[in-house]
């Protein structure tokens, strides 16, 4: 067992995670105060970096978006010793500029879901943390120079509309959505960026287009079009990890890390 200190954290879907990718790979089951995450972590190295992955919807993608443990999956890895997590994900394109196959590194959210533990401070401490800008710069950056020295096409912002799940949006809805000016839509990014920010861990999202939504006429989105292109696609995703890992830097005086300044009350 590798002796190296976990600092990345990884949650995406199964199909990002390849362990061929690292070595010394485990998987390790993690305890928290809110329940258990979604699934063992699996731990490994990559070109000295130690790497955290959670499967998001669990190995076997049985876990619905507004059925995740958020805060459980946030903590475990923090546990771990996480200090920055990229979080890929399959979002679907509400303008025509972002086209199936795309990745979009998102830098905001309209949240639109309802229900959902979104804190870990429930009582005797409030905590009115800071998300005007609720994805770290630093990943941001990262994820951007990457991309470009791999010669992708990626769009380097976005705004994330985060809808409760599972059903998809109607075309009033998605419409709706479009006149905000917002470029993507999924189900997965909020409550996750805010409960890394409550914890001071960077978080970043790497989306990709799977789908034009349903505005389009004519079209209507289905799970396994969704699938299908994901797994089209995923090799992008993979490459860009291997290249953005070693550049993350361990120790970092970032503002995520000082999130909890002036914020508990």
């Amino acid at each position: 067992m590798s002796s190296t200190e976990i600092s990345l954290g990884i949650i995406g879907g199964t199909g990002v995670y390849d362990p061929e990718l690292f070595s010394d790979v485990h998987e390790i089951k993690v305890y928290t105060p809110y329940g258990s995450p979604s699934d063992m972590v699996q731990v490994g190295e990559y070109d000295g970096v130690g790497v955290a992955f959670l499967p998001r919807h669990g190995k076997e993608h049985t876990i619905p978006p507004h059925g995740i443990n958020y805060r459980a999956n946030i903590w475990a890895l923090r546990e771990l010793g996480v200090k920055s997590i990229l979080a890929p994900a399959a979002v679907g394109s509400l303008q025509e500029g972002y086209s199936p196959g795309d990745l979009v590194f998102v830098d905001q959210f309209i949240d639109r879901t309802r229900g959902r533990n979104d804190t870990f401070y429930e009582g005797g401490q409030v905590c009115h943390i800071s998300t005007a800008d609720p994805v770290c710069p630093t990943l941001h950056g990262i994820l951007r120079e990457s991309a470009s020295s791999l010669g992708m096409d990626a769009h380097d912002r976005g705004t994330y509309i985060c809808i409760q799940g599972p059903r998809f949006s109607t075309r009033a809805e998605s419409n709706l959505f479009r006149s905000w000016g917002a470029e993507v839509i999924g189900m997965t990014m909020y409550p996750e960026c805010v409960l890394a920010r409550e914890v001071q861990v960077c978080y970043a999202t790497i989306a990709m287009v799977t789908d034009y939504d349903c505005w389009m006429t004519g079209r209507v989105v289905d799970g396994m079009e969704v699938v299908r292109t994901m797994r089209q696609n995923v090799g992008k995703v993979k490459k860009l990890l291997t290249e953005v890992i070693p550049r993350v830097p361990l120790e970092d005086d970032c503002q995520c890390r000082h999130a909890l300044d002036g914020a508990v009350m």
